[in-house]
């Protein structure tokens, strides 16, 4: 009934402790592990055959030939599952209560209108092994209507609203979506998954939210939503937004909230730009902000106009260097 899915690539040294955290679940439904191995260049691959040749019965392992990313790995394992519902936890990730999927079962099993529940988390620090609550979710109540949540799903209003690697949620709607808005899945520039599924599981039903905590999400390593990189976070941010734009666009969602996020994250690619000195991210932030419609306002014009001049860009940047130096 259950499909859990694990995506994973490079992850030696997490992997069996994420394999582990599922294959410990004390469940009352049957549930198959599929492992998509996104061809990894370390023993992430050797380790996983391991387990799927311990578990023959519950792991179902996809060793991809070439490197998908993550984005086409993730779904090609959705459109495999053979669950009515869909967890998924990433390789570095780990769900840290046994009873994790039998609780949220029970939920779903009990009413047809809950599209997807999810529960309390907590961020786990590679590097300390010290693991800190998550940020407060904004919508604490036990169930809510989906649709009043599509805003804060899109805008991300307290971040992370909905954690998908604590969540349980129906296959036959993602999978529907799949089909009839493929662009939004697997279009190019496409960085998330889990916007487009938290959004279509709360478009179409309700929402449900265990205060347990049952996840462990793993910071503190170089990955595809917190690059070291700076012109890849740049990147991850720009396309991700697109992203929160074109499901905004093909719905219809416009609103002040929506509005305020869009002129917020244009601010904050510029400001990236600024201390990068990097022209090129400046003239694609502002091409993003005129395809989300952001008007100008004070601060907005303030860091154009900056960057529109070299030579005041380079002092400001030495007098910005200047403060935080004696601000320390």
């Amino acid at each position: 009934m259950i499909s859990v899915i694990v995506c994973t690539y490079n992850q030696e040294d997490t992997i069996a402790r994420t394999l582990d955290s599922i294959l410990m679940q004390q469940c009352h439904v049957p549930f198959e592990i599929i492992i998509g191995e996104d061809c990894s260049t370390d023993r992430t691959g050797d380790i996983c055959r391991e387990y799927a040749k311990k578990h023959p019965e519950k792991i179902k392992l996809f060793t991809n030939p070439h490197n998908k990313g993550v984005i086409d790995n993730y779904f090609d394992c959705l459109l495999a599952a053979q669950g009515d519902y869909i967890a998924d936890c990433a390789g570095d990730d780990f769900w840290v209560d046994n009873q994790k999927l039998e609780k949220e079962i029970n939920i779903m099993e009990s009413d047809d209108s809950i599209t997807l529940v999810h529960t309390a988390w907590r961020s786990y620090n590679e590097h300390t092994k010290e693991a800190k609550d998550s940020p407060q979710q904004p919508f604490p109540a036990p169930i809510t209507d989906g649709k009043t949540m599509l805003e804060a799903i899109l805008t991300q209003t307290n971040m992370p609203v909905i954690q998908l690697c604590s969540s349980l949620y129906r296959a036959d709607i993602i999978q529907k979506a799949h089909h009839d808005y493929n662009v939004l899945f697997r279009g190019q520039g496409i960085v998330c998954e889990d916007l487009q599924i938290a959004f279509f599981e709360a478009l179409n039903g309700n929402i449900a939210y265990l205060p347990d905590v049952t996840l462990h999400y793993s910071q503190g390593e170089d990955t595809i939503s917190s690059p070291k990189d700076i012109r890849k976070l740049f990147d991850f941010y720009k396309k991700a937004t697109t992203q929160s734009w074109d499901i905004a666009e093909t719905f219809g969602i416009k609103s002040k909230t929506t509005e305020k996020f869009f002129s917020q994250r244009t601010f904050a690619m510029l400001m990236h730009a600024f201390r990068a000195h990097d022209s090129q991210m400046r003239n694609e932030a502002l091409d993003c902000k005129k395809q989300w419609g952001v008007k100008n306002n004070f601060a907005i014009l303030m860091v154009k106009s900056i960057t529109a001049c070299e030579s005041i860009w380079d002092c400001t940047l030495v007098v910005r260097k200047i403060f935080i130096k004696l601000k320390k």
